[in-house]
This record gives C-alpha cells, structure tokens and sequence, in this order.
C-alpha cells in the first residue's frame, strides 16, 4: 500500500512525500526529464547516511555518478524502489529500513540492522 502526503508548508522544499513498504521517499525537487523506468539505465549522484548522520559513501565527494539498470537486481531494493518513477533533475532523500537494504549483514562501514537514508540526484535516464 502506499500513502501519499503533501505537506503545506510554503517554505519548505520538500515538494512531496510517500511511503511504501516502510520505504520512506520525500520528493526535494520534482524532475521535468526522462523518467526512471524498469529497463532503463539511471545515473544519479548520492550521499548515503546512517540515521546518526554519519556518511558512508557520497558519489558527490568522489566527483563520480553511478549508473545501474533499474530493475535489474544491481542496487538494494530501497534504490529499485526509491528512484523508480522519478525524472531527470529530480532529487529525493530515500530513508531506506534494513529489510529493504543490508538487513542482517553488516556491509563496510554499515552495521547490521542498519536504517540507511540516501541524498539522490537522477543526473540521466538511458
């Protein structure tokens, strides 16, 4: 099921918020390009954080995108799930819980059981 909100705070930037699954994904900026389909090839640029604030990994440091094929199974579902429907400019903070990330598994510097929050860009859409 999802639920859709529209939060009614003029100065605010968030532009729209909906849950799914326990995913949570806020809409920052609504994009005007392409949109990101199953099939399609995204590159986006991101900044991943635990819910400490602590960053774990930021393609916007190393100065390099990352591209995957959407719906292929190469990313986490809370990626599959949280950049699926979005367009070209758009940004969105994804707060992904463990059962839509690493679960059980602790990954590098990500404990297990880790709630993950995501800065997202969708930069391209192929």
């Amino acid at each position: 099921m999802i639920k859709r909100f529209i939060p009614f705070l003029a100065l605010a930037s968030i532009t729209s918020l909906f849950a799914a699954d326990d995913l949570l994904i806020q809409d920052t900026k609504l994009g005007l390009g392409k949109e990101a389909l199953r099939g399609t090839t995204v590159t986006v640029h991101y900044t991943g954080k635990l819910t400490n604030g602590k960053v774990f990994d930021s393609s916007v440091e190393r100065g390099e995108p990352f591209s995957f094929d959407l719906g292929s199974g190469q990313v986490i579902q809370g990626w599959e799930k949280g950049i699926a429907g979005m367009k070209e400019g758009g940004k969105r903070k994804l707060t992904i819980p463990p059962k839509f990330g690493y679960g059980a598994r602790a990954v590098g510097p990500i404990p297990a059981n880790s709630t993950l929050i995501f800065d997202v860009e969708l930069i391209r859409v192929k």
